[in-house]
């Protein structure tokens, strides 16, 4: 599935909008709080923190992914999804 942004509003002063961006897990409205988890891993924000916040995506660099922890130990629980559960 492709991704895809919907904008459902705009300011006509601003132009800021609001959006949804269909991911391939779900849907996510914008604008959005999104981590940073470069390495797979977060720093400062608890998983727990997350389920408060509703996190619905996390941004992950597959370039630094790939070499830490490296591809063959993402692959192994079946993907990053799995990796970070």
């Amino acid at each position: 599935m492709m991704m895809t942004h919907k904008v459902i509003a705009e300011c006509s002063v601003s132009k800021a909008g609001a959006g949804i961006m269909s991911l391939c897990h779900s849907d996510v409205e914008t604008p959005v709080f999104m981590p940073v988890g470069t390495n797979g891993t977060l720093k400062g924000v608890l998983p727990d923190q997350l389920i408060d916040l509703d996190c619905k995506i996390l941004l992950s660099n597959t370039y630094h992914l790939g070499l830490r922890p490296g591809i063959d130990i993402l692959e192994k629980p079946g993907g990053l999804h799995k990796f970070m559960a």
